[in-house]
């Protein structure tokens, strides 16, 4: 009988193992600079081109490697960490498995130039598809500089899977970033398409962060710090008033490694519990050190998930550590919130005797009498002061003379808000309108009734205009008297320039944009100043992960997100004009029925649901 199972062939055993370690062009990056950092260097520099599709260049100043172990990097299982099973629970590096450049180097075109500072001269390696090209001595500074090209080039189906050139440059961010945060002592450079993105000089942890997340960040954060038998722990928290709607800046490093673990991000979430608003998620950048034997890294391929001995501890003492450090920054509320020191009791003065308050009357005061002992009786201002008040009909007279004197008295008067809703809309024949629990527009037809949610509407209402003024005829703008200047970080200033145009047909005007800033002059008419920024931030949030390609998507997703942002809020009273505005623009929409995430806006009772609910 014939055998029905092989053995693979080399390359192709190698391009299935390249499938769990390279899975894009970030992975490449990952396993790049954390061999550089393991080879002790102190300036690492990153370029990449169209988001690493094209090329991811890591270049170092470590220790290099010779001829031979150059050669040898490229095998499988090939490895300088660990020599025994037992190895694996004594790790203080980052790679361990001997596999990284040998997967990319299966899928990729490989070009290492290598020297350590014992030789006078380095190796030049080219690798195609894990076959070795070509090795000869060359000129080279000491280190190591990896050229990755072509990544996928022999597999085009996992080419193809590769997104956008935008969203594979913010994984590649978020790769560098993981890596760059854990090691503040080395200095990071990254350069995309020629443009520097980062170029992060040798500092501490806090000026890491700072660097990195952008010159706002320092206001925001809060130190956390403890250190016990199980576990030393560092790092700094968010403010809780500046949480964002998005878990972009939540940061685990275990032993300086970057981890994802729910468990431990439950216990800081519960420690900002009573201090977030609704579906905030807080900041965090914490800093673990373990014993490398109570933990085991070697249980995801990525390496990104780790399993601890003793979890239910380090939980305590991670939500006791955080919870301390807001309060102790007086973060957290206590119980002498409301403490006024002019109720406190001088030092000097806590052991004297209370003194007896004395009450004084004046039994010959009569309030009828025009003069006192003490002067002049209080009168309205104009009164006489010859007209005597003994008589209490002349009180209404000096009243009436108050009045004519108060009428010719200018005051400021209050400034008229906008309405909330503009612009002339298709009358919708209805019998009147009211509002339901701040929430829901009650109207009727000839044969119905019609219940409106009243931020739905809105939404849909704003997504239709913002649609047409963003691809057809750009909005007016409200000019500011002062400019609004914010404070951005690397990845939201990509985003403002990708989104310019489109911001500025929907209405914003901006004026200037810097390295860590953007300056906007004008805003949207509808939009009021004191949201500008709230608004701008869930938009930056929206567009974090990922931002289309320029056109229809692109389009749509801006649109949404700033009719969202902007539309009125469940609670918001809303006088009988603008409920019946909000009807007749509602129902001069071409979708009335649903919002732009396809969710209802209103439902329909007619009178026969109502027949039903009597019988």
């Amino acid at each position: 009988m014939n055998s029905i199972i092989h053995l693979l062939p080399d390359h192709v055993a190698n391009q299935i193992a390249a499938g769990e370690v390279v899975q894009r062009p970030a992975s490449v990056v990952k396993e790049l600079l954390e061999n550089a950092v393991d080879a002790q260097a102190t300036s690492i520099t990153l370029l990449v081109k169209e988001g690493g599709k094209t090329l991811i260049q890591v270049i170092d100043n470590g220790s290099g490697m010779g001829d031979t172990d150059a050669r040898l990097s490229f095998e499988r299982h090939a490895t300088s960490k660990i020599n025994s099973a037992e190895d694996l629970f004594r790790l203080h590096t980052k790679g361990f498995r001997g596999e990284a450049l040998a997967s990319i180097a299966a899928v990729s075109h490989v070009e290492m130039k290598t020297k350590t500072e014992d030789e006078d001269l380095g190796s030049h390696l080219i690798i195609e598809g894990s076959s070795v090209v070509q090795q000869e001595p060359c000129v080279t500074p000491v280190g190591t500089s990896i050229a990755v090209k072509n990544l996928f080039f022999n597999i085009p189906a996992r080419r193809n899977f590769l997104k956008s050139t935008t969203v594979e440059q913010k994984h590649v961010i978020d790769e560098f970033q993981r890596v760059a945060l854990v090691h503040p002592s080395v200095a990071f450079k990254l350069i995309h398409n020629g443009s520097e993105l980062f170029n992060l000089p040798a500092a501490n942890h806090r000026q890491r962060i700072v660097g990195v997340m952008g010159a706002k960040t320092n206001e925001k954060l809060v130190p956390v710090k403890e250190e016990t038998d199980l576990i030393k722990l560092t790092g700094f928290v968010g403010k809780p008033e500046f949480a964002k709607k998005s878990r972009g800046e939540q940061f685990f490093f275990v032993n300086d490694r970057f981890i994802k673990h729910p468990y431990l991000h439950h216990a800081v979430s519960s420690a900002f519990e009573g201090l977030l608003k609704d579906k905030a998620y807080p900041s965090y950048f914490l800093y673990l050190q373990v014993n490398p034997q109570s933990i085991d890294i070697n249980i995801h391929p990525t390496k990104t998930e780790v399993k601890f001995d003793n979890e239910h501890a380090i939980y305590s003492i991670l939500r006791s550590s955080v919870k301390h450090s807001l309060g102790q920054f007086n973060v957290a509320p206590v119980l002498d919130f409301n403490k006024d020191s002019s109720m406190e009791t001088e030092y000097g003065l806590h052991k004297a005797k209370a003194k007896i308050p004395s009450i004084d009357v004046d039994r010959n005061f009569n309030p009828f009498e025009s003069e006192t002992k003490f002067g002049k009786a209080a009168r309205p201002a104009g009164a006489s002061p010859s007209r005597s008040t003994a008589n209490w009909e002349s009180l209404y007279t000096e009243i009436l003379e108050d009045k004519e004197d108060l009428m010719d008295i200018e005051v400021e008067s209050e400034q008229i808000s906008p309405s909330l809703f503009q612009g002339q809309a298709t009358p919708y024949q209805t019998s009147g309108t009211f509002q339901l629990q701040r929430k829901y527009i009650i109207t009727s037809t000839k044969s119905e009734m019609l219940i409106i949610d009243q931020h739905r509407a809105h939404f849909r209402i704003l997504y239709e205009e913002l649609l047409k003024n963003i691809t057809a005829q750009p909005a007016l703008s409200q000019q500011l008297l002062f400019p609004l200047k914010l404070q951005l970080n690397t990845i939201e200033i990509r985003v403002f320039k990708v989104l310019k145009e489109s911001l500025i047909n929907a209405g914003f005007s901006i004026s200037e944009f810097g390295e860590d800033f953007v300056k906007i002059n004008g805003i949207p008419n509808r939009l009021p100043e004191s949201e500008t920024s709230i608004l701008l931030d869930q938009l930056l949030s929206d567009f974090e992960n990922d931002i289309p390609d320029s056109g229809f998507d692109q389009t749509d997703r801006l649109a949404k997100s700033l009719a969202q942002s902007m539309a009125i809020k469940n609670g918001t009273l809303l006088q009988k004009e603008e409920q019946t505005e909000l009807v007749n623009l509602l129902f001069s929409c071409k979708e009335p029925m649903l919002t732009p995430l396809n969710r209802l806006v209103f439902v329909k009772q007619s009178a026969a649901d109502f027949d039903k609910k009597f019988m």
